[in-house]
């Protein structure tokens, strides 16, 4: 077998792999993601000869490939098993008629009759993951030695430090950076406030407010609860596009409390990031923060959702042979997500918008604004281009696809109608709320309006966005991955460019 082998497999049929037997030497790490099975193989031996045995993985027992991205927790088992043939093979089988997945395997010690290895399970929920572990403790010559939650390890002593960017190394340092020195440098912005962009990290700032009013697929769990939300968010900024972001927890429900409290702080920030505060009032937070406030303010949840759900549908149809601004776009459920989606494609240029809700209210808001109101079965029949952000599972039934359509059923954790689904019953494509991240938009839609000191994030900046986005993604995918630190970078470049262009660089104000 040789070092650094990679093996990848599409399908749910029995998996066979090679697996050592005789070498104590050789690693054997084996990788399961959403809809590909990779396995990699890397050794380290010295031994004169290796016997090679085999493993037979039966993928068909595990899931279908389209369950597969609902297994979400991943816990790391040390195990203690038998060094015999097919031991490990007789576990992988076990784990998957408990309807776990199986992560990286590796091989921590091989003794004379046991051997211990560091085993990655994905399980669907913390109940699924306590069944698995009952089941693995009746297992005969298998001993769980410990067990660890990589979510809980990651967030274990918070995800986000303050550091700083100049040395303290002497004294001349200290007079530098404290005092005497920092005097004059306060002096001198007390002369002139817009000294404070660039002696000081105003200007390559955001801050992240939230009341967590509404946190994705946990609704209402209040600020204190919402901070490991808002840390993920500071670090993807960090990593993704170099911006230093600060989560604020504001306790209260209550608008105009909101609001200034959120005026009263902004003065520490370059950009004013909303997350997670619930329908209507993050309509409103948002419009009269923007009124308010010379400085860029954006509500995630609607412009950085619709951001990316643009660029996917641009791709969508390019993939499908669909004229986008000349086709029927339909969108269910007006939430904060689904209005930005409904708005962003009229202003994009989609002339016949359809929306439908269960609140009147959205609807008649959406018309107002150049959408047309349908009931959802009308839009079903209709729309050439289908958006769900309703969160009610199963909402659209096979049935209910046309040929040729788009879909996009974006709910989490489980969308409207599953991809499969939706193309077993017609659709030309359709993906769920897995291809729709976020991540993508807001780090360079920020980082771009902050270089050029823009006060707004403006539709036409969001639709540069998607379409640099779209322009990035390979030729078979609709949208890039968020780990490629390329389409941060043209995402922020073309946002200033754009606000270059409109009028707005040089406009914001502390």
């Amino acid at each position: 077998m040789p070092s650094g082998g990679t093996l990848a497999f599409r399908n749910t049929a029995a998996v066979w792999l090679m697996a050592s037997r005789a070498d104590p030497t050789l690693s054997i790490i084996v990788t399961a993601k959403t809809a590909v099975l990779g396995c990699r193989f890397s050794t380290r031996t010295d031994a004169t000869s290796t016997n090679w045995g085999v493993l037979r993985w039966y993928g068909s027992r595990l899931s279908r490939i389209g369950q597969m991205s609902t297994h979400a927790i991943d816990t790391v088992l040390r195990v203690r098993l038998l060094h015999r043939p097919g031991q490990l093979a007789l576990f992988a089988t076990a784990l998957g008629d408990l309807g776990a997945l199986i992560g990286d395997i590796i091989t921590v010690h091989i003794g004379e009759g046991t051997s211990v290895r560091d085993i990655t399970i994905e399980t669907i929920d913390e109940s699924h993951t306590e069944r698995v572990l009952a089941g693995i403790a009746k297992m005969d010559g298998v001993t769980v030695q410990s067990k660890r939650d990589l979510v809980f390890e990651c967030h274990r002593g918070g995800k986000i430090h303050s550091s700083s960017r100049v040395e303290l190394r002497q004294l001349r340092d200290l007079r530098n950076i404290y005092t005497p020195g920092v005097a004059r440098v306060a002096q001198a912005i007390k002369r002139d406030p817009e000294h404070a962009w660039e002696l000081t990290g105003l200007g390559n700032s955001v801050g992240i407010f939230t009341n967590g009013s509404r946190v994705l697929g946990l609704g209402n769990i209040g600020p204190l609860a919402s901070l490991p939300v808002m840390e993920g968010k500071a670090v993807l900024y960090d990593k993704f596009v170099g911006i230093s972001a600060t989560p604020i927890l504001i306790d209260t429900l209550e608008e105009k409390a909101f609001i200034e409290t959120v005026v009263r702080i902004s003065r520490t920030f370059g950009g004013i990031h909303l997350e997670d505060i619930r329908v209507p009032e993050c309509f409103r937070i948002e419009s009269e923060l923007d009124r308010l406030i010379d400085k860029p303010v954006m509500h995630d949840d609607q412009h950085g959702t619709a951001t990316v759900a643009l660029a996917a549908i641009i791709n969508a149809c390019r993939l499908t042979n669909k004229k986008l601004k000349g086709s029927r776009l339909g969108q269910i459920g007006l939430g904060a997500a689904g209005s930005a989606i409904a708005r962003l494609a009229l202003a994009y240029g989609v002339e016949n918008v359809l929306v439908t809700d269960v609140s009147n209210e959205a609807v008649t808001k959406m018309e107002a604004q150049g959408a047309r109101g349908a009931d959802l079965q009308t839009l079903m029949r209709d729309a050439d281009i289908v958006v769900a952000t309703t969160g009610k599972p199963g909402l659209i039934a096979p049935r209910m696809i046309r040929q040729g359509q788009v879909i996009f059923a974006l709910s989490n954790p489980i969308p409207e109608i599953t991809p499969e689904d939706a193309k077993a019953a017609g659709a030309a494509f359709a993906a769920d709320g897995q291809s729709i991240n976020n991540a993508l938009a807001f780090p360079g839609l920020f980082k771009g309006t902050l270089n050029v000191r823009s006060r707004a994030i403006r539709p036409e900046m969001l639709i540069t966005a998607a379409e640099t986005i779209a322009h990035h993604a390979d030729h078979h995918e609709v949208v890039p991955s968020p780990l490629n630190l390329a389409v941060h970078r043209a995402v922020a470049k073309a946002v200033s460019e754009c606000a270059q262009k409109i009028g707005l660089a040089g406009t914001a104000k502390l």
